[in-house]
């Protein structure tokens, strides 16, 4: 039995009080969650998980037993989730890195560079499926990095079994170190329970590394070296443009990434002639907003192990958004290095190079950031992006800046408990004939406890700011958004927790006038079985600093300086996720600039567990306006079906009818995982007009890629 508290205690000493002895095996482990190796029987177990959710006090009444071992070359964990309640246990499919919320899972998250900020995170479903991300930012997990490793479940009436395999040259960590934190989270959907081995408030996710216990070595993990993996692929590919009347086009390519180990903490990265074909299309949305919608950035490389340049900046100030690289023009090549540098430094350099089309040249991208740890959870990084014209478009004459750069700092705050999270940034942008106002600074900081969450933010971004290779949605304004939300936990009631919530966003432009308002009111209701209500009202008030179509189809637009008044209601209601049938819906009424408008939209999901489900996207807008303008009413409907044939064979096909745009997208991917991170993939894209169904253009796209070591 592991030492710990025997009640259930919040405190910053998890590391002391919960603590999990592992020790070397010379045994031949085979991964098929049986549990039959000796080593099982004599390892210590980690058990007596506390309940973190719906209510964080006691112990949890699903049981959970894990143990830990390893070799010379692997890391090695067995789970026993015990499981006694009637009826299936809920997963939505067997695809890798599944939506933890809608899957009976386990995950582990270790914290293997002892800073309570960064880790990784392994994980699996009941149905095997797995789960592997990157943690940072205090435990945030990225699930768009993969790497090797195997596992394997075995499902029985009253539990199921798993085994971990996981290879230490497929992770990083410190060199000579005896202890990494760790925890260990259990999710027993059908009983609605969450549980963690140490501790965690219910106001902060189990993946947060604030909260981990420590796992103890008999001696430091093995020393690695250097390491290559080579990663080729080959594609072909026809397309064709039919609106310009062109015949199919075929084509071909070939390219490869590279994964150099330079030590047990410090990755490089390569890439020549990268190709994305595969990578999922994106959700499309209804588009009534006068600044630019944000789409994640979806394309493997740029994703893994990015969160030094992901999170400088907030949400929407992004000195460095990656998607900005190589969609519109071809990327040559890129490498890309990060990792720790001793117990304090880390380090992100990256730099890419991308082909000319006929009117955009050739252009190198480049980011290097340097951050540095401060007290125990908090930190404070320089960085410079730099965006650099390396030749002329082959047809034309360019006539854009021949540079555009950006540097600053910024300052992560989190204190140990993680109650107190805070930022301050400032960043300077460098172009030719760049003003005097082009930086952007900014702050927030937030208090989290159990009822209470309270937050302050402001930004000033200048009117001459630009960061040509980032996401800023707006420029020329100051802003200040408080926001604070109550939870109440009623006793003995089938109520999880109810509460109010209010905030206040307002802009205001160079001069001091206000430009933007939303003053905001809600309360949410949050029920045992996992159903949940938000209504809410707003006030808003807009003074346009340019003309704009309220209905974003290239109608009449509303003038210039003119302002706008007006009050709308919202309601949001999801139902139980653990239903093989379950659906979101979401209402909107009230005014809308110069007119109304009414909103309906909403998800509908069918499992058929654990091979994959359909779902239904929709969204209904009525935009009412007064003569000249026109009455509009806005249809985007997106049909997906996701099938899991096995763990390692996936199909998905989405539809979608947008009627703003005039389109009808058709998107098929299939995917084949032969071998661990090896793929072969066919994507067909289809787009159409949707009033006769004409075709615009198609493409099909075959691509294969194997991982050699």
């Amino acid at each position: 039995m592991i030492l710990a508290n025997t009640f259930h205690v919040f405190c910053q000493d998890n590391r002391k009080n919960y603590r999990l002895p592992i020790f070397h095996t010379n045994d031949i482990i085979k991964v098929d969650g049986l549990l039959d190796e000796p080593v099982w029987n004599q390892a210590v177990h980690a058990e007596d998980f506390h309940r973190v959710l719906p209510i964080d006090t006691g112990f949890a009444s699903h049981k959970t037993t894990v143990m830990v071992t390893y070799t010379d070359v692997n890391f090695y964990m067995a789970i026993i989730c015990w499981d006694t309640l009637p009826g299936k246990r809920p997963v939505e499919s067997l695809k890798r890195d599944f939506v933890f919320g809608k899957n009976e899972n386990f995950l582990a998250f270790i914290d293997t560079y002892n800073d309570k900020t960064n880790g990784f995170s392994f994980g699996l479903s009941a149905a095997g499926a797995q789960w592997d991300g990157i943690q940072s930012n205090g435990g945030g997990v990225s699930l768009d990095w993969d790497c090797k490793w195997k596992s394997a479940v075995q499902n029985y009436p009253d539990r199921w079994v798993a085994e971990f395999e996981i290879p230490f040259r497929s992770i990083r960590y410190r060199e000579g170190v005896t202890e990494w934190g760790i925890n260990f989270s259990r999710l027993a959907l059908k009983g609605n329970e969450k549980s963690s081995w140490a501790p965690v408030p219910r106001q902060f996710p189990t993946a947060n590394l604030a909260f981990t216990g420590t796992l103890v070595w008999d001696t430091p993990p093995p020393k690695l070296g250097p390491r290559f993996s080579v990663i080729p692929y080959v594609s072909g590919r026809g397309s064709q443009n039919v609106e310009k009347g062109e015949a199919i086009n075929p084509g071909g390519d070939v390219g490869m990434d590279a994964k150099v180990t330079v030590s047990t903490s410090m990755n490089l990265d390569l890439t020549i002639n990268p190709d994305f074909s595969q990578v999922e299309v994106d959700q499309q949305v209804t588009n009534l907003d006068r600044f630019e919608l944000f789409f994640p950035e979806r394309r493997q490389f740029f994703l893994e192990n990015s969160d030094l340049f992901a999170s400088l900046g907030t949400e929407n100030i992004r000195p460095f958004f990656s998607r900005r690289i190589g969609l519109q023009s071809p990327v040559n090549a890129g490498a890309r290095l990060s990792g720790k540098l001793g117990d304090n430094w880390r380090v992100g350099l990256m730099n890419m190079q991308t082909g000319a089309t006929s009117d955009i040249p050739s252009t190198n991208f480049s980011v290097a950031a340097l951050q540095r740890k401060l007290f125990t959870r908090s930190n404070v990084g320089v960085f410079m992006v730099n965006k650099e014209i390396t030749g002329n478009p082959t047809d034309s004459t360019y006539k854009g800046n021949p540079y555009n750069r950006v540097a600053g700092f910024d300052l992560n705050l989190a204190n140990a408990s993680n109650r107190w999270t805070g930022k301050v940034f400032y960043h300077q942008a460098f172009y030719p004939e760049a003003g005097k106002d082009a930086f952007a600074f900014a702050g927030n900081v937030t208090y989290n406890t159990q009822t209470l969450l309270a937050s302050w933010n402001q930004a000033w971004v200048g009117a001459d700011y630009l960061a040509e290779t980032g996401f800023v949605r707006r420029k020329g304004y100051f802003r200040i958004n408080p926001e604070a939300r109550y939870k109440f936990f009623p006793a003995n009631s089938s109520i999880a927790n109810h509460g109010p919530g209010g905030s206040l966003e307002m802009y205001f432009d160079p001069q001091g006038k206000t430009s933007d308002r939303i003053t905001s009111a809600s309360y949410s209701v949050n029920w045992l079985n996992l159903r949940s209500i938000t209504a809410e009202v707003r006030e808003n008030y807009v003074r346009l600093l340019a003309p704009f179509d309220p209905t974003n189809t290239g109608g009449d637009t509303l003038a210039r300086s003119s302002d706008y008044h007006w009050n709308e209601a919202l309601f949001t209601y999801l139902s139980d996720s653990r239903k093989l049938l379950n659906y979101e819906i979401s209402a909107r009424y009230g005014g809308f600039f110069n007119g109304e408008r009414i909103s309906l939209g909403g998800k509908l999901t069918y499992r058929v567990q654990p091979y994959g489900n359909l779902s239904m996207i929709a969204s209904w807008n009525r935009i009412i306006l007064p003569q000249p303008f026109t009455t509009t009413t806005l249809i985007l409907v997106g049909p997906r079906l996701d099938i899991t044939f096995t763990n390692k064979l996936f199909l998905t096909t989405f539809v979608q009818y947008n009627n703003q745009i005039n389109n009808i997208n058709v998107n098929v991917r299939f995917q084949w995982r032969f071998a661990p991170v090896s793929d072969l993939f066919i994507v067909f894209t289809d787009n159409a007009y949707p009033d006769d169904f004409r075709n615009k253009n198609r493409a099909l796209v075959l691509k294969l890629s194997y991982w050699l070591n």
